[in-house]
């Protein structure tokens, strides 16, 4: 639809269409990936192959459930321990100033609440929480860390490569001798809070986000490839009602031919920039 033009230029209109409010951020793993957090198709990504556990395979595979508990309880101390980066305080700082008025995040990794945000949107849900399969009760991520800690001693020591769902790359021999636990109230599966590849977002979290994307005078994607539908159909929609969209993503994404401004820069420092420009 449009093409981007030179870095100066292209800068200088995304700050005109963010100056004028009602920005409606969808954001993505490339947002995060300045706090440590690798993605699985910028460049942290193109590293190393992606193998994310999908939905069909954890509910099918005692197996499997192990092998995601037992690399999981080892990243999650690199989620919960990482920091919100620039970018995320950025995003805080435009919301805090009435410029943005509404988040979705593909992300699962609370950094923008922890950045100052707030209403954010978590289309994919939140590792800071587990629910039941069972009894759908919802619990803290903490508690359930303490009891795999009990049940798992020694395992705090391992190390290992993190990868972007916050699950740790480890061999299956050892996979092999980790204790899963259980729901604390009625013994069912326990599951992340969190999207799974092959799980439905549920629709009434679709509809929030349709419409906040229809009330948007602009859409700002950010670190986001768009490759998945569960994000790409907000920018399909945008495109239908003519609602003007921007992104700022290190790479091309798939909605760049829809965009009307389309930046390739790194996130923290452009988004620090914009700040700079429109917020104070």
């Amino acid at each position: 639809m449009h093409t981007a033009a030179k870095t100066g230029s292209t800068f200088a209109l995304l700050t005109d269409l963010v100056a004028g409010g009602g920005v409606v951020v969808l954001s993505g793993a490339g947002l995060s990936t300045e706090s440590g957090i690798p993605d699985y198709r910028g460049e942290s990504g193109r590293k190393r192959p992606a193998s994310p556990m999908t939905y069909q395979t954890f509910i099918g595979s005692a197996a499997a459930r192990r092998r995601y508990w037992a690399r999981s309880h080892l990243g999650w101390r690199h989620i919960t321990g990482a920091l919100p980066n620039t970018g995320h305080r950025a995003v805080a700082e435009l919301q805090r100033h009435g410029l943005v008025a509404g988040i979705i995040t593909q992300n699962v990794d609370g950094l923008h609440q922890a950045g100052g945000a707030s209403g954010v949107v978590e289309l994919h849900g939140g590792l800071d929480r587990v629910r039941c399969l069972s009894c759908g009760e919802r619990s803290p991520r903490h508690a359930l860390h303490l009891r795999l800690a009990a049940a798992n001693p020694g395992w705090e020591s391992a190390t290992a490569e993190i990868n972007p769902d916050g699950d740790a790359v480890l061999d299956d021999d050892l996979v092999g001798t980790f204790t899963i636990v259980d729901c604390g109230g009625c013994g069912g599966v326990l599951k992340p809070d969190v999207i799974f590849f092959g799980e439905n977002v549920p629709r009434v979290r679709v509809q929030e986000c349709y419409t906040m994307t229809e009330r948007a005078a602009l859409l700002l994607v950010l670190g986001s490839s768009l490759t998945v539908m569960s994000g790409y159909r907000f920018v399909r929609r945008a495109t239908e009602l003519a609602i003007p969209i921007a992104i700022v993503n290190q790479g091309a994404t798939r909605g760049d031919a829809e965009a009307m401004v389309t930046l390739d820069a790194p996130l923290g420092p452009t988004l620090a920039a914009l700040v700079a420009e429109v917020a104070t």
